[in-house]
């Protein structure tokens, strides 16, 4: 159960960063890193700010962490992610051989398990739904507005 109230402490903060997506016109989509019970990254979506279609959170939040470890390789470390990854993001994470991914909502159009759950390492656990409903209603109210 406190690995549980972790993980769900973690995803708060990665959904204040899915806030300040939203408040800056980006797809409110939030994440930190996690190495040691400590946050190393966090990143929100800025693929609007940076016209760059690949700077989506996890990816920020990858850079970041390497930056900070002095290394790309992210063995020991968990992502909090409000939404689940896409297929680049995915990828990413398995090159980054990251131990742990915790997302909230699901990507029914664009998550990388709707195609290709062999993206990740083999060794990397995933847990979902943390949280879902806040990650899910961010996005969902997003997309209202901007409709």
């Amino acid at each position: 159960m406190l690995s549980l109230m972790t993980d769900i402490d973690f995803m708060k903060y990665a959904l204040k960063e899915a806030q300040y997506a939203y408040e800056d016109g980006e797809v409110p989509i939030g994440a930190v890193i996690v190495a040691n019970g400590r946050v190393i990254a966090k990143a929100h979506n800025l693929t609007e700010t940076l016209t760059d279609v690949t700077a989506h959170a996890e990816m920020q939040a990858i850079t970041i962490a390497s930056e900070y470890l002095g290394g790309k390789y992210l063995k020991g470390c968990t992502i909090y992610v409000t939404v689940e990854p896409c297929p680049m993001c995915a990828a990413a994470l398995a090159w980054a051989q990251i131990d742990r991914i915790v997302y909230g909502a699901k990507d029914e159009k664009r998550g990388y398990s709707l195609f290709s759950p062999s993206l990740l390492h083999p060794k990397t656990e995933v847990l979902t739904g943390i949280l879902e409903g806040e990650c899910s209603e961010i996005v969902k109210t997003f997309f209202k507005e901007k409709r």
